[in-house]
């Protein structure tokens, strides 16, 4: 099969989101490609994908008896890696498994891989991940944006004051990362100074999030309206002007709305990072040790003040 090239990346819903600018790379460059993915999270692929395949038995069949003019493995799980391997195609870019192991298909892939192995290499690097990912595919990264495509609120009609900004508020970071948690105190005291300023906060999250959510919203006297299956959540956020969270899903479903965004980070290389020019990055006012560890012994995010994330929000969607 000719001018047919295929994507493996298998992560997260935010993950996936995130490496949508190569699409565009590829349509650039390929205008007549049909161009395959597969993935975990088929939902959120867009529409310039020509065949969306979910990560089950089926698809791999298929796969086994499809040749390509081009592979692209982004993924370094082994499952990624060994398919790969198991996978015709003419040329293949980024990982593949050797002697059981995930290892770089040639030097384009090389970085990416060293950074994720070594943390000194990953604190040094200065390329973003998408500039990684591109030169991984042979490609130079130009600014190419998310592709989000638009969720309906699926029966859902969201009542909000339409002479209020909305802030989201988007309070969790998932159960393994914890290490990157904002104290309940701070949330509460940043809901309470927006909403004294006019804005209107709106407390966002998931089901891990959802008691902690009701905690914040009586505490603080902002709005809480629940958690939502994807899309819904998607439309959601689609509502804010802005959102504040730290590193997560929400974060790429911002990006790829073109929302500002407040982001917090301390355990990640903030050069990783994509904003497109929506917004700010902030850190704890030292810097953190738990470089990539899903805990902090510090609990170094309650040194990120309520005043330089409220005097950031403000800076970037303005005065009422």
């Amino acid at each position: 099969m000719n001018n047919v090239k295929n994507i493996i990346k298998l992560a997260a819903v935010g993950d996936v989101i995130r490496t949508t600018p190569l699409l565009r790379k590829l349509k650039e460059i390929y205008p007549r490609a049909e161009i395959w993915w597969l993935t975990k999270t088929r939902h959120v692929l867009p529409s310039l994908v020509d065949v969306p395949l979910e990560f089950t038995p089926e698809s791999f069949t298929i796969l086994r008896e499809t040749h390509f003019d081009l592979l692209y493995n982004l993924d370094k799980e082994r499952e990624a890696c060994a398919l790969t391997n198991a996978t015709s195609a003419n040329m293949k870019k980024g990982f593949y498994l050797r002697d059981g192991k995930c290892a770089p298909l040639d030097k384009d892939a090389e970085d990416k891989y060293l950074t994720g192995v070594f943390d000194d290499l990953s604190k040094a690097n200065r390329k973003s991940y998408l500039e990684e990912i591109f030169e991984m595919c042979g490609f130079t990264f130009s600014g190419e944006r998310y592709i989000l495509e638009n969720f309906s609120s699926e029966g859902h009609r969201w009542k909000f004051n339409k002479n209020k900004k909305i802030v989201g508020l988007n309070t969790g970071c998932g159960s393994r990362w914890t290490s990157r948690l904002w104290p309940e105190k701070h949330w509460i005291a940043l809901a309470r100074k927006l909403k004294k300023a006019g804005y209107l906060p709106l407390l966002l999250g998931g089901e891990p999030e959802h008691k902690k959510n009701f905690r914040l919203a009586k505490a603080s006297g902002v709005s809480y309206l629940g958690h939502f299956p994807l899309k819904q959540f998607i439309n959601l956020v689609d509502q804010c002007d802005l959102l504040v969270t730290a590193v997560t899903m929400a974060t790429h479903i911002a990006i790829g709305l073109g929302k500002k965004i407040v982001l917090f980070n301390n355990i990640f290389n903030k050069n990783e990072f994509e904003l497109y020019g929506l917004g700010e990055i902030l850190e704890p006012d030292f810097e953190c040790t738990c470089f990539y560890s899903p805990t902090c012994p510090n609990n170094c995010m309650q040194y990120l003040s309520v005043q330089k994330v409220f005097d950031a929000c403000t800076r970037l969607i303005g005065p009422l």
